[in-house]
């Protein structure tokens, strides 16, 4: 009766549980689950004063220019405000905003459907790969291909604003 409540005993430490010091002489020859005998408890002791000290710092940051930003904020309030009183037909605004999520919901399960495919992500990614390497080669590895890229962002840019 007693050897089963001395084999059945456990000692809970932190949350872990171990065998009673008496069962393990019983048991399997390993060596018991016991904490390091490097780490001490006056080190912990002192990692705990240490976040008691710090937690006692109050850091705040302020800008000089926080005016500046809350009328950034109101001008852009009331910007936004006057370019959505100016539209005329405010539904089709939501029905293109409705498309939008469709659209993301849609190429959501395309992507999660290639990707349950064998071995197609990896050769969609090794595609990606190549394809990052030829754009560097072609538009960013040399000055001359580096400004003729920006001139076809800016022709872009203004071909989208129709100032072209």
């Amino acid at each position: 009766m007693v050897a089963t409540a001395t084999s059945s005993a456990t000692t809970v430490l932190g949350g872990v549980r171990f065998p009673a010091a008496g069962t393990l002489a019983r048991r399997s020859p390993s060596p018991p689950l016991l904490p390091s005998p490097r780490r001490s408890f006056s080190r912990i002791a002192l990692h705990l004063s240490d976040v008691q000290r710090f937690s006692s710092l109050k850091v705040k940051a302020t800008s000089s220019e926080e005016t500046s930003s809350s009328i950034e904020t109101e001008e852009l309030l009331a910007d936004l405000k006057q370019k959505w009183d100016s539209i005329e037909n405010k539904s089709s605004v939501f029905m293109y905003g409705g498309g939008a999520i469709v659209a993301l919901w849609l190429s959501s399960a395309l992507i999660g459907a290639i990707n349950s495919i064998p071995l197609l992500p990896k050769l969609l990614e090794l595609v990606g790969v190549g394809y990052t390497g030829w754009f560097v080669y072609r538009y960013l590895l040399f000055k001359s291909s580096r400004k003729e890229l920006a001139e076809d962002i800016e022709s872009l840019k203004k071909r989208i604003a129709g100032t072209e």
